[in-house]
């Protein structure tokens, strides 16, 4: 295919000047190419600039462009991002082996625009034709682009001819980037590494903590207990305010995994706990509803303002403060502390698949460093024969394993205290030799009515003599 612009073709007239919703020749916009100029600007973002897609999708001080699609439109940008990224290796060599020549290096515009398309084409409902004539109409609008609209059009539609040996010839390459399905091999075996990547193709089931009587709350929503004690939802069609028991505050939406640190502790009642990095607010409201005395802590004012307004929902209290963990220094220690660190998040690409592709090896050892400084003040702030839980949401042992050995070498006076797999039935393979917490998106599959998976989690519960 030839790549470079025919020189002998005359120059392009000045195009007629623009209005918000019209073409370079003034005719009116094709319906459903502003989301697609949207999904394809957000692609580069994260892939190119690693930026996270959370803030991009904000629908108060997300992405403009973003914000002035109307929701169906922005419900379409979702599903395109999500499903480009969830499946990009495999898209990225299906393209490239349907390019004959490869695009030059300041073509990064177009070869987003194919993502794009073929996502639409390989893996949603949108028709063909639709995504072929979009992504050459978006080609055609970009002066970076015009001149490969031909290309695009080709591409596409010996894609949508062949969708089939395709998706056939590239199924057993890994739905992760390259050096992180290594790490996975490395650390899990290539058996397991396959089934966590191939765990991001799965949707994400909905999670929910509940108050009391988790039982009672799966029969009325239809949904079943985790070994866990989360209520997993079977798939509905609406919305999550709408189910019963939201409004009276009777659960609320946690990864079954994300639940598990809260639950590591002896009981709470009465306990003075302190949870170190609190906001949303999650494990804060766990820890309150089972009668601790909670001062929750996060650095950032509109986090802690958002935890604050979940828990008045929740008819549950907690003192917050706003500050940086590093700086706190309690005129009294407390019973309990709960750590759910920062962290590079590989634990949750099920939700969130941009995370791969927004951080790198070099994070994950700047995020272990900063795990454990947090972790080392953590320990002051215990009370003698106290207690400590310290998680987060990395699959990287470097992140969780690694650090609890480090401080342990020289934190004097402490000590793991082992789970009892007999506790987690159905996540006995959850529990490590040592006694730690490891789960994997990869355990507690699910069945024909809910989906399977949690995310990637690790934890263990310290103690101190």
């Amino acid at each position: 295919m030839v790549l470079t612009r025919n020189e002998s073709q005359p120059k392009q007239k000045r195009a007629p000047a623009r209005t918000r919703d019209s073409r370079p020749d003034g005719q009116p916009e094709k319906p459903g190419l502003k989301s697609r100029q949207v999904a394809t600007k957000l692609l580069a973002a994260v892939i190119d600039r690693q930026t996270s897609l959370d803030g991009m999708l904000d629908a108060d001080n997300g992405n403009p462009g973003y914000r002035a699609l109307n929701e169906a439109d922005r419900a379409l940008v979702r599903a395109m991002l999500n499903t480009a990224l969830r499946h990009l290796p495999r898209i990225q060599v299906i393209i490239d082996s349907l390019v004959e020549t490869p695009l030059p290096e300041g073509a990064r515009a177009l070869y987003h625009v194919l993502t794009v398309a073929s996502a639409q084409i390989l893996y949603l409902d949108v028709p063909d034709h639709s995504a072929v004539d979009l992504a050459v109409e978006q080609a055609q609008s970009d002066p970076r682009s015009r001149r490969f609209a031909n290309l695009v059009n080709a591409v596409l539609r010996r894609l949508a001819r062949e969708k089939g040996p395709h998706l056939t010839a590239t199924h057993t390459v890994p739905v992760v980037p390259g050096w992180f399905f290594d790490r996975l091999v490395a650390v899990y075996g290539e058996d397991h590494a396959r089934k966590i990547a191939e765990s991001l193709l799965a949707p994400a089931a909905i999670d929910l903590t509940v108050k009391t009587e988790p039982q009672a709350w799966a029969t009325r929503l239809g949904g079943k207990v985790l070994p866990t004690g989360s209520v997993r939802l079977a798939a509905f069609a609406g919305r999550i305010p709408d189910l019963d028991g939201f409004a009276e505050g009777e659960w609320w939406v946690q990864d079954a995994a994300a639940a598990i640190p809260a639950r590591l502790f002896p009981s709470l009642a009465g306990q003075r706990v302190a949870d170190l990095c609190a906001a949303p607010g999650g494990k804060t409201a766990q820890l309150a509803n089972a009668g601790a005395k909670v001062t929750a802590l996060d650095q950032n004012a509109n986090r802690l303002k958002r935890l604050e307004a979940n828990l008045d929902r929740l008819g549950l209290s907690a003192t917050t403060v706003e500050t940086n963990l590093l700086d706190f220094r309690p005129d009294d220690l407390f019973d309990a502390v709960l750590l759910d660190a920062p962290c590079s998040s590989t634990g949750t690409i099920r939700r969130h698949p941009d995370v791969l592709w927004t951080k790198g090896p070099q994070d994950i050892t700047k995020l272990a460093q900063l795990q454990e400084k947090l972790l080392r003040h953590a320990l002051t702030l215990v009370r003698p024969g106290g207690h400590l839980v310290f998680s987060n949401c990395s699959l990287d042992p470097r992140e969780g394993e690694d650090v609890t050995a480090r401080v342990l070498t020289d934190a004097s006076g402490w000590s793991r205290v082992a789970i009892d797999p007999a506790r987690w039935p159905g996540l006995e393979e959850a529990i490590s030799p040592l006694g730690e917490f490891r789960a994997t998106p990869a355990m507690l599959p699910g069945d024909a009515a809910t989906a399977g998976g949690l995310d990637g989690f690790y934890a263990v519960l310290l103690q101190r003599q």
